[in-house]
Protein backbone atom coordinates (compact mmCIF):
# COMPACT_ATOMS: atom_id res chain seq x y z
CA UNK A 1 0.00 0.00 0.00
CA UNK A 2 1.91 3.26 -0.77
CA UNK A 3 1.21 6.52 1.39
CA UNK A 4 -2.09 6.95 2.92
CA UNK A 5 -4.32 9.96 3.60
CA UNK A 6 -6.32 11.32 6.05
CA UNK A 7 -9.84 8.91 5.36
CA UNK A 8 -7.61 5.78 5.98
CA UNK A 9 -5.74 7.32 8.68
CA UNK A 10 -8.94 7.85 9.78
CA UNK A 11 -10.70 4.21 8.95
CA UNK A 12 -7.69 2.17 9.91
CA UNK A 13 -8.05 3.55 13.80
CA UNK A 14 -11.75 3.17 13.75
CA UNK A 15 -11.39 -0.15 12.40
CA UNK A 16 -8.50 -1.59 15.01
CA UNK A 17 -11.11 -1.33 17.87
CA UNK A 18 -8.22 -1.30 20.35
CA UNK A 19 -9.32 -1.72 23.84
CA UNK A 20 -9.33 1.69 25.17
CA UNK A 21 -10.63 3.22 28.66
CA UNK A 22 -11.19 6.82 30.11
CA UNK A 23 -12.57 8.50 32.70
CA UNK A 24 -13.61 4.38 33.90
CA UNK A 25 -15.17 3.63 30.87
CA UNK A 26 -14.47 1.21 27.89
CA UNK A 27 -14.63 3.37 24.60
CA UNK A 28 -17.15 1.59 22.71
CA UNK A 29 -17.28 4.16 19.80
CA UNK A 30 -15.29 4.56 16.78
CA UNK A 31 -12.23 6.50 18.41
CA UNK A 32 -12.73 9.04 15.62
CA UNK A 33 -15.39 10.37 17.11
CA UNK A 34 -14.81 10.37 20.63
CA UNK A 35 -14.29 13.97 21.69
CA UNK A 36 -11.36 13.59 23.41
CA UNK A 37 -9.42 12.00 20.05
CA UNK A 38 -11.14 13.83 17.28
CA UNK A 39 -9.71 17.01 17.22
CA UNK A 40 -6.01 15.47 17.02
CA UNK A 41 -6.93 12.50 14.75
CA UNK A 42 -8.71 15.48 12.78
CA UNK A 43 -5.64 17.38 12.94
CA UNK A 44 -3.17 14.37 12.20
CA UNK A 45 -5.71 13.33 8.90
CA UNK A 46 -4.86 16.64 7.50
CA UNK A 47 -0.72 16.07 7.50
CA UNK A 48 -1.35 12.85 6.22
CA UNK A 49 -3.47 14.31 3.15
CA UNK A 50 -0.44 16.64 2.38
CA UNK A 51 1.27 13.78 1.56
CA UNK A 52 -1.11 13.03 -1.42
CA UNK A 53 -1.39 16.72 -2.37
CA UNK A 54 1.90 17.05 -2.97
CA UNK A 55 4.03 15.55 -5.27
CA UNK A 56 7.56 14.26 -5.22
CA UNK A 57 8.76 17.62 -5.97
CA UNK A 58 7.60 19.47 -3.43
CA UNK A 59 8.78 17.46 -1.16
CA UNK A 60 6.62 15.19 1.15
CA UNK A 61 7.51 11.80 -0.13
CA UNK A 62 10.29 9.62 -1.72
CA UNK A 63 10.05 7.07 -4.29
CA UNK A 64 10.28 3.33 -2.10
CA UNK A 65 13.42 1.71 -2.78
CA UNK A 66 11.61 -1.19 -2.94
CA UNK A 67 8.36 -0.39 -4.88
CA UNK A 68 8.94 2.66 -6.59
CA UNK A 69 5.68 3.73 -5.22
CA UNK A 70 5.81 7.25 -3.02
CA UNK A 71 6.59 7.03 0.63
CA UNK A 72 6.43 9.26 3.60
CA UNK A 73 9.73 11.69 3.32
CA UNK A 74 10.56 10.94 7.43
CA UNK A 75 11.11 7.37 6.26
CA UNK A 76 14.22 8.63 4.47
CA UNK A 77 17.70 7.27 5.74
CA UNK A 78 19.44 10.03 4.92
CA UNK A 79 22.97 8.76 2.62
CA UNK A 80 23.30 13.13 2.29
CA UNK A 81 23.06 16.41 3.36
CA UNK A 82 20.88 17.07 0.51
CA UNK A 83 18.67 13.96 2.44
CA UNK A 84 18.87 15.96 5.75
CA UNK A 85 17.48 18.95 4.05
CA UNK A 86 14.62 17.08 2.26
CA UNK A 87 13.99 15.64 6.03
CA UNK A 88 13.96 19.04 7.46
CA UNK A 89 11.53 20.64 4.90
CA UNK A 90 9.33 17.85 5.54
CA UNK A 91 9.21 18.08 9.04
CA UNK A 92 8.80 21.98 9.02
CA UNK A 93 5.80 21.33 6.68
CA UNK A 94 4.11 19.26 9.16
CA UNK A 95 5.11 21.70 11.94
CA UNK A 96 3.63 24.37 10.31
CA UNK A 97 0.06 23.06 10.53
CA UNK A 98 0.12 21.63 14.33
CA UNK A 99 2.96 24.79 15.36
CA UNK A 100 5.08 22.32 16.97
CA UNK A 101 1.97 21.06 19.71
CA UNK A 102 2.15 17.63 18.54
CA UNK A 103 5.01 16.20 19.98
CA UNK A 104 4.42 12.80 18.92
CA UNK A 105 3.53 13.33 15.51
CA UNK A 106 3.94 11.05 13.36
CA UNK A 107 7.41 12.33 11.75
CA UNK A 108 8.82 11.65 15.03
CA UNK A 109 8.36 7.64 15.65
CA UNK A 110 8.97 6.99 11.64
CA UNK A 111 12.50 8.99 12.34
CA UNK A 112 13.21 6.66 14.98
CA UNK A 113 11.95 3.30 13.08
CA UNK A 114 14.26 4.70 10.76
CA UNK A 115 17.16 5.31 12.89
CA UNK A 116 16.48 1.88 14.24
CA UNK A 117 16.44 0.14 10.69
CA UNK A 118 19.08 1.67 9.60
CA UNK A 119 21.42 0.34 12.17
CA UNK A 120 19.74 -3.27 12.51
CA UNK A 121 23.17 -5.03 11.67
CA UNK A 122 24.14 -4.28 15.18
CA UNK A 123 21.87 -7.01 16.47
CA UNK A 124 23.46 -9.37 14.11
CA UNK A 125 26.06 -9.58 17.32
CA UNK A 126 23.04 -11.22 19.25
CA UNK A 127 20.92 -12.91 16.88
CA UNK A 128 20.61 -12.46 12.86
CA UNK A 129 17.13 -13.04 13.12
CA UNK A 130 16.40 -10.11 14.78
CA UNK A 131 18.33 -7.80 12.64
CA UNK A 132 16.20 -9.36 9.61
CA UNK A 133 13.03 -8.57 12.11
CA UNK A 134 14.10 -4.76 12.52
CA UNK A 135 14.57 -4.26 8.79
CA UNK A 136 11.73 -5.83 7.78
CA UNK A 137 9.62 -3.71 10.41
CA UNK A 138 11.10 -0.72 9.22
CA UNK A 139 10.44 -1.60 5.45
CA UNK A 140 6.50 -2.69 6.34
CA UNK A 141 5.91 1.07 8.36
CA UNK A 142 7.18 2.78 5.61
CA UNK A 143 5.65 1.04 3.00
CA UNK A 144 2.27 0.88 4.53
CA UNK A 145 2.59 4.55 6.19
CA UNK A 146 1.84 2.51 9.53
CA UNK A 147 1.17 5.25 12.29
CA UNK A 148 3.30 4.41 15.58
CA UNK A 149 3.42 5.38 19.16
CA UNK A 150 5.83 4.15 21.66
CA UNK A 151 6.24 2.89 25.49
CA UNK A 152 9.57 2.62 27.29
CA UNK A 153 8.91 4.04 30.89
CA UNK A 154 7.96 2.25 33.56
CA UNK A 155 5.88 2.53 36.66
CA UNK A 156 7.48 3.78 39.51
CA UNK A 157 6.72 0.98 41.30
CA UNK A 158 9.05 -1.53 39.17
CA UNK A 159 11.65 1.19 39.23
CA UNK A 160 11.97 1.64 42.21
CA UNK A 161 12.29 -2.17 43.34
CA UNK A 162 15.20 -2.33 40.65
CA UNK A 163 17.01 0.25 42.78
CA UNK A 164 16.32 -1.49 46.00
CA UNK A 165 18.07 -4.43 43.86
CA UNK A 166 15.12 -6.87 44.49
CA UNK A 167 15.22 -9.65 42.84
CA UNK A 168 12.18 -10.02 42.22
CA UNK A 169 9.93 -7.97 40.24
CA UNK A 170 6.62 -8.84 39.75
CA UNK A 171 5.33 -5.73 39.08
CA UNK A 172 8.06 -5.03 35.79
CA UNK A 173 7.07 -5.65 32.31
CA UNK A 174 8.40 -9.49 31.45
CA UNK A 175 8.35 -11.91 29.71
CA UNK A 176 7.00 -14.65 31.04
CA UNK A 177 7.01 -17.59 28.36
CA UNK A 178 8.65 -18.05 25.26
CA UNK A 179 6.93 -20.39 23.06
CA UNK A 180 6.60 -21.51 19.28
CA UNK A 181 4.71 -18.72 18.26
CA UNK A 182 6.32 -16.43 20.35
CA UNK A 183 7.35 -14.24 23.60
CA UNK A 184 4.37 -13.94 26.47
CA UNK A 185 4.89 -10.64 27.70
CA UNK A 186 3.28 -8.89 31.34
CA UNK A 187 3.40 -5.86 32.39
CA UNK A 188 2.67 -1.54 32.08
CA UNK A 189 4.25 1.50 30.25
CA UNK A 190 3.92 4.86 31.74
CA UNK A 191 2.88 7.68 29.09
CA UNK A 192 2.26 6.16 25.57
CA UNK A 193 1.62 9.78 24.19
CA UNK A 194 -0.86 9.15 21.29
CA UNK A 195 -1.39 5.35 21.99
CA UNK A 196 -5.03 5.59 21.48
CA UNK A 197 -4.43 7.58 17.92
CA UNK A 198 -1.58 5.00 16.42
CA UNK A 199 -1.90 1.90 14.83
CA UNK A 200 1.35 0.28 16.46
CA UNK A 201 3.22 0.62 19.34
CA UNK A 202 6.97 0.35 19.70
CA UNK A 203 8.34 -1.05 22.93
CA UNK A 204 11.84 -0.59 23.76
CA UNK A 205 12.38 -0.26 27.87
CA UNK A 206 15.58 0.30 29.61
CA UNK A 207 16.49 -3.09 30.80
CA UNK A 208 16.28 -3.89 34.57
CA UNK A 209 18.58 -5.67 36.15
CA UNK A 210 18.02 -9.41 36.25
CA UNK A 211 19.72 -12.34 37.96
CA UNK A 212 19.14 -14.55 34.99
CA UNK A 213 20.99 -15.57 32.54
CA UNK A 214 18.30 -14.32 29.75
CA UNK A 215 17.27 -11.09 31.22
CA UNK A 216 13.17 -11.28 31.22
CA UNK A 217 13.13 -7.59 31.34
CA UNK A 218 15.36 -6.72 28.23
CA UNK A 219 13.43 -6.77 25.09
CA UNK A 220 12.21 -4.55 21.98
CA UNK A 221 9.39 -5.45 19.79
CA UNK A 222 6.51 -4.04 18.13
CA UNK A 223 2.79 -4.54 17.99
CA UNK A 224 -0.68 -3.89 16.64
CA UNK A 225 -2.49 -1.81 18.88
CA UNK A 226 -5.47 -3.98 19.24
CA UNK A 227 -3.71 -7.83 20.16
CA UNK A 228 -5.98 -9.10 22.76
CA UNK A 229 -4.47 -8.89 26.30
CA UNK A 230 -3.60 -5.37 25.18
CA UNK A 231 -5.39 -1.91 26.77
CA UNK A 232 -4.71 1.98 26.80
CA UNK A 233 -5.70 3.82 30.06
CA UNK A 234 -5.72 7.60 29.01
CA UNK A 235 -5.16 10.32 31.44
CA UNK A 236 -7.69 12.99 31.80
CA UNK A 237 -8.68 14.60 28.37
CA UNK A 238 -7.68 18.38 28.61
CA UNK A 239 -10.31 18.74 25.42
CA UNK A 240 -12.18 21.48 27.08
CA UNK A 241 -14.73 21.86 24.33
CA UNK A 242 -15.07 21.20 20.49
CA UNK A 243 -15.44 24.92 19.99
CA UNK A 244 -12.55 25.78 17.92
CA UNK A 245 -12.76 29.72 18.75
CA UNK A 246 -13.10 28.78 22.86
CA UNK A 247 -9.95 26.28 22.55
CA UNK A 248 -8.55 27.09 19.92
CA UNK A 249 -5.62 24.41 20.71
CA UNK A 250 -7.06 21.91 22.93
CA UNK A 251 -9.77 21.11 20.37
CA UNK A 252 -6.80 20.13 17.39
CA UNK A 253 -3.61 19.48 19.34
CA UNK A 254 -4.50 17.19 22.74
CA UNK A 255 -2.15 14.14 22.54
CA UNK A 256 -3.43 11.53 24.85
CA UNK A 257 -0.90 10.15 27.15
CA UNK A 258 -2.29 6.45 28.32
CA UNK A 259 -1.11 3.73 30.42
CA UNK A 260 -0.32 0.60 28.57
CA UNK A 261 -0.90 -2.76 29.97
CA UNK A 262 0.01 -6.03 29.02
CA UNK A 263 -1.74 -8.88 29.88
CA UNK A 264 -0.23 -12.12 28.61
CA UNK A 265 0.12 -10.69 25.34
CA UNK A 266 1.49 -12.76 23.19
CA UNK A 267 4.04 -10.97 20.85
CA UNK A 268 4.99 -12.75 17.23
CA UNK A 269 8.69 -13.98 17.21
CA UNK A 270 8.18 -11.78 13.83
CA UNK A 271 8.32 -8.55 15.87
CA UNK A 272 10.43 -9.42 18.32
CA UNK A 273 13.44 -6.86 17.66
CA UNK A 274 15.72 -8.04 20.74
CA UNK A 275 15.05 -10.41 23.91
CA UNK A 276 17.12 -11.00 26.70
CA UNK A 277 20.85 -9.12 26.48
CA UNK A 278 20.31 -6.21 28.27
CA UNK A 279 23.99 -5.12 27.36
CA UNK A 280 23.19 -5.54 23.68
CA UNK A 281 19.71 -3.49 24.59
CA UNK A 282 21.69 -0.67 25.91
CA UNK A 283 24.45 -0.56 23.23
CA UNK A 284 21.84 -0.56 20.20
CA UNK A 285 20.05 2.17 21.69
CA UNK A 286 23.20 4.53 21.31
CA UNK A 287 25.22 3.03 18.22
CA UNK A 288 21.57 3.55 16.40
CA UNK A 289 22.48 6.99 17.37
CA UNK A 290 18.77 7.33 18.24
CA UNK A 291 18.57 10.85 19.97
CA UNK A 292 20.88 12.31 17.37
CA UNK A 293 18.27 11.58 14.66
CA UNK A 294 14.82 12.27 16.55
CA UNK A 295 16.85 15.68 17.88
CA UNK A 296 16.71 16.67 14.26
CA UNK A 297 13.28 16.56 14.00
CA UNK A 298 12.55 17.75 17.22
CA UNK A 299 14.31 20.65 16.88
CA UNK A 300 12.47 21.96 13.63
CA UNK A 301 9.20 20.98 15.95
CA UNK A 302 10.56 23.58 18.48
CA UNK A 303 11.47 25.85 15.79
CA UNK A 304 7.87 26.06 14.82
CA UNK A 305 6.10 26.38 18.20
CA UNK A 306 8.97 29.10 19.10
CA UNK A 307 7.84 30.93 16.02
CA UNK A 308 4.22 30.85 16.48
CA UNK A 309 4.93 31.68 20.72
CA UNK A 310 6.84 35.11 19.49
CA UNK A 311 3.82 35.52 17.27
CA UNK A 312 1.28 35.35 19.88
CA UNK A 313 3.74 37.88 21.51
CA UNK A 314 3.75 40.52 18.99
CA UNK A 315 0.13 40.21 18.40
CA UNK A 316 -0.65 41.15 22.47
CA UNK A 317 1.80 43.66 22.04
CA UNK A 318 0.39 45.16 19.15
CA UNK A 319 -3.39 44.49 20.41
CA UNK A 320 -2.59 46.30 24.22
CA UNK A 321 -0.95 48.58 22.59
CA UNK A 322 2.31 47.68 24.61
CA UNK A 323 5.35 48.86 21.88
CA UNK A 324 6.35 52.18 23.52
CA UNK A 325 7.30 50.02 26.76
CA UNK A 326 11.19 49.68 27.05
CA UNK A 327 10.55 46.24 29.44
CA UNK A 328 8.45 44.62 26.89
CA UNK A 329 10.62 45.32 24.02
CA UNK A 330 13.43 43.52 25.66
CA UNK A 331 10.74 41.03 26.69
CA UNK A 332 10.36 40.17 23.18
CA UNK A 333 13.72 40.38 22.44
CA UNK A 334 14.89 37.40 24.54
CA UNK A 335 12.18 35.32 22.74
CA UNK A 336 13.48 36.51 19.13
CA UNK A 337 16.87 35.33 20.61
CA UNK A 338 15.74 32.01 21.56
CA UNK A 339 13.87 31.47 18.14
CA UNK A 340 17.22 32.75 16.40
CA UNK A 341 19.49 30.87 18.28
CA UNK A 342 17.35 27.61 17.79
CA UNK A 343 17.61 28.34 14.01
CA UNK A 344 21.44 28.54 14.07
CA UNK A 345 21.44 25.31 16.30
CA UNK A 346 20.03 23.36 13.31
CA UNK A 347 21.75 24.60 10.17
CA UNK A 348 24.91 23.90 12.23
CA UNK A 349 23.89 20.36 13.16
CA UNK A 350 23.23 19.75 9.11
CA UNK A 351 26.34 22.05 8.19
CA UNK A 352 29.16 19.54 10.02
CA UNK A 353 26.58 15.92 9.28
CA UNK A 354 29.11 13.25 8.82
CA UNK A 355 28.25 9.58 7.61
CA UNK A 356 27.80 7.04 10.48
CA UNK A 357 29.28 3.48 10.36
CA UNK A 358 26.38 2.50 9.04
CA UNK A 359 26.21 5.10 6.05
CA UNK A 360 23.76 7.36 6.94
CA UNK A 361 24.33 10.86 6.79
CA UNK A 362 24.22 11.82 10.63
CA UNK A 363 23.40 15.15 11.27
CA UNK A 364 26.52 16.69 14.23
CA UNK A 365 25.18 15.56 18.24
CA UNK A 366 26.36 18.65 19.25
CA UNK A 367 24.37 21.39 18.57
CA UNK A 368 21.33 19.14 18.51
CA UNK A 369 22.38 17.94 22.45
CA UNK A 370 22.58 21.61 23.08
CA UNK A 371 19.23 22.69 22.17
CA UNK A 372 17.92 19.55 23.86
CA UNK A 373 19.64 21.46 26.95
CA UNK A 374 18.12 24.44 26.07
CA UNK A 375 14.70 24.33 25.05
CA UNK A 376 13.12 23.10 27.70
CA UNK A 377 14.80 25.80 30.03
CA UNK A 378 13.67 28.64 28.12
CA UNK A 379 10.23 27.55 27.46
CA UNK A 380 8.79 28.28 31.00
CA UNK A 381 10.24 31.79 30.51
CA UNK A 382 8.27 32.22 27.24
CA UNK A 383 5.51 30.97 29.45
CA UNK A 384 6.33 33.98 32.10
CA UNK A 385 6.50 36.16 29.46
CA UNK A 386 3.34 35.79 27.45
CA UNK A 387 1.40 35.35 31.14
CA UNK A 388 3.15 38.85 32.02
CA UNK A 389 2.12 40.52 28.56
CA UNK A 390 -1.18 39.30 28.87
CA UNK A 391 -2.16 39.78 32.28
CA UNK A 392 -5.38 40.57 33.14
CA UNK A 393 -6.68 40.13 29.50
CA UNK A 394 -5.70 36.28 29.89
CA UNK A 395 -8.75 36.23 32.23
CA UNK A 396 -11.59 38.19 30.91
CA UNK A 397 -12.65 35.93 27.99
CA UNK A 398 -16.07 35.25 27.61
CA UNK A 399 -17.39 31.95 25.64
CA UNK A 400 -18.27 31.88 21.98
CA UNK A 401 -21.63 31.55 23.34
CA UNK A 402 -21.81 34.69 25.34
CA UNK A 403 -21.58 36.91 21.77
CA UNK A 404 -24.63 35.53 21.17
CA UNK A 405 -26.30 36.17 23.88
CA UNK A 406 -28.43 38.92 26.04
CA UNK A 407 -24.87 40.86 26.53
CA UNK A 408 -22.77 40.69 24.07
CA UNK A 409 -24.20 43.96 23.31
CA UNK A 410 -21.71 44.81 26.93
CA UNK A 411 -18.94 42.84 25.72
CA UNK A 412 -19.09 43.97 21.77
CA UNK A 413 -18.77 47.41 23.83
CA UNK A 414 -15.85 46.83 26.28
CA UNK A 415 -13.82 44.09 25.48
CA UNK A 416 -12.70 45.44 21.85
CA UNK A 417 -8.79 46.26 21.30
CA UNK A 418 -6.90 48.77 20.08
CA UNK A 419 -7.32 47.56 16.12
CA UNK A 420 -9.32 44.78 16.91
CA UNK A 421 -13.45 44.10 17.66
CA UNK A 422 -14.71 42.50 20.91
CA UNK A 423 -14.78 39.10 19.21
CA UNK A 424 -11.13 39.35 17.80
CA UNK A 425 -9.78 40.31 20.85
CA UNK A 426 -11.14 38.38 23.16
CA UNK A 427 -10.73 35.31 20.25
CA UNK A 428 -6.56 36.22 20.56
CA UNK A 429 -7.10 35.61 24.50
CA UNK A 430 -8.91 32.79 24.72
CA UNK A 431 -6.01 31.48 22.82
CA UNK A 432 -3.13 33.06 24.91
CA UNK A 433 -5.19 31.58 27.75
CA UNK A 434 -5.08 27.97 26.10
CA UNK A 435 -1.49 28.71 25.58
CA UNK A 436 -0.07 29.51 28.52
CA UNK A 437 -2.40 28.75 31.54
CA UNK A 438 -4.69 26.21 31.33
CA UNK A 439 -4.69 22.61 31.72
CA UNK A 440 -3.53 22.17 28.16
CA UNK A 441 -0.90 24.85 28.78
CA UNK A 442 0.32 22.43 31.71
CA UNK A 443 0.56 19.42 30.12
CA UNK A 444 2.84 21.35 27.01
CA UNK A 445 4.86 22.56 29.75
CA UNK A 446 5.66 19.89 31.73
CA UNK A 447 6.25 17.74 28.44
CA UNK A 448 8.95 20.12 27.28
CA UNK A 449 10.65 20.10 30.27
CA UNK A 450 11.24 16.38 29.95
CA UNK A 451 11.03 15.37 26.44
CA UNK A 452 14.42 13.70 26.43
CA UNK A 453 14.26 12.95 30.30
CA UNK A 454 15.15 15.05 33.39
CA UNK A 455 17.65 17.67 33.16
CA UNK A 456 20.49 15.73 34.58
CA UNK A 457 20.06 12.76 31.53
CA UNK A 458 19.99 15.70 29.16
CA UNK A 459 23.21 17.55 30.39
CA UNK A 460 24.95 14.01 31.19
CA UNK A 461 24.12 13.46 27.52
CA UNK A 462 25.31 16.67 26.12
CA UNK A 463 28.88 16.69 28.58
CA UNK A 464 29.77 13.41 27.52
CA UNK A 465 29.01 13.40 24.08
CA UNK A 466 30.84 16.90 23.87
CA UNK A 467 34.20 15.73 22.82
CA UNK A 468 35.63 19.65 21.70
CA UNK A 469 35.66 20.35 25.65
CA UNK A 470 39.11 18.00 26.26
CA UNK A 471 40.88 20.02 23.38
CA UNK A 472 39.75 23.39 24.90
CA UNK A 473 41.25 22.70 27.99
CA UNK A 474 44.46 21.61 26.22
CA UNK A 475 44.24 24.88 24.80
CA UNK A 476 44.36 26.60 27.82
CA UNK A 477 46.54 23.99 29.34
CA UNK A 478 49.36 24.85 26.98
CA UNK A 479 48.61 28.45 27.48
CA UNK A 480 49.45 27.98 31.24
CA UNK A 481 52.38 26.17 30.93
CA UNK A 482 53.83 28.51 28.13
CA UNK A 483 53.27 31.31 30.76
CA UNK A 484 54.95 28.87 33.29
CA UNK A 485 58.15 28.51 30.68
CA UNK A 486 58.23 32.21 30.08
CA UNK A 487 58.56 33.24 33.56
Amino acid sequence: MPIKDGKQYVERLDASKASVWIQGNKVTVPVSSHPAFAGLISTQAELYDMQGQSTLKKGMTYESPTTGDPVGMSFLIPKSKADLKKRRIMFGRWADVHHGFLGRSPDYMNTTIMAFGAAADLLSEHDPMYTANLKAYYEYCRENDITLSHAFIMPHKARLRAILKTHELPDAPTVVEKTKEGLIVNGAFLLATQGVTAEEILVYPTPLPSTYRVNPHAFGFAIPNNLPGLKFICRESFVSGTSQYDYPLSSRFEEMDTLVVLDHVLVPHDRVFMYGDAQIMGSFFEKSHFHTHVGHQVLCRVIAKTEFLLGTIELIIDTLGLRTYTHIIEKAAEVIATLESLKGLLVACEANARLDQWGSMLPDSRPLYAANYLFPKLFPRIMEIIQLLGASSIIMIPSEQDFESEVAEDINRYLMGIKLDAKQNVGLFRLVWELSTSSFAGRQSLYERFFFGDSIKVANRLYHGYTNKDAYAAKVDHFLSDSITKN
